[in-house]
This record gives structure tokens, C-alpha cells and sequence, in this order.
């Protein structure tokens, strides 16, 4: 799972219980695919949704 724009990966860590015990776990970015127009073609990219709201933000201005 990584975002085919931005490189953003899975973040590693730790879920903390009120008594402090550590177990691990995994944070993953929010991956959708969506088109996004390359060079004037579209292309289906793998997107986190940051990217995918920064692609609609720079269309609207555009």
C-alpha cells in the first residue's frame, strides 16, 4: 500500500493501554485509485485521498 504520487507508506507503532503495555500496530494511508490526467492522458493511479484532494483543488483553480 503506497500512494503512487506522494510515496506515503504504512507508519509502524504501537497501541498503548492505560496500564502502559505496548502491542503493535500499523497505520496505513487511505489508498483509492483514481484518474488523473498525465501529459493529456488519463491514467489510473493508486492516490492516498491527500493527493486526490490536492488534484481537485489544483483542477478547480485551473
Amino acid at each position: 500500500m503506497k500512494c503512487e504520487m506522494c510515496g506515503k507508506t504504512p507508519t509502524y507503532g504501537h497501541n498503548v493501554s492505560h496500564s502502559k503495555r505496548r502491542t503493535n500496530r500499523v497505520w496505513m494511508p487511505n489508498i483509492h485509485s483514481a484518474k488523473v490526467t498525465v501529459n493529456g492522458a488519463e491514467v489510473r493511479m493508486k492516490l492516498c485521498t491527500r493527493c486526490i484532494r490536492s488534484q481537485a483543488k489544483l483542477a478547480k483553480t485551473a
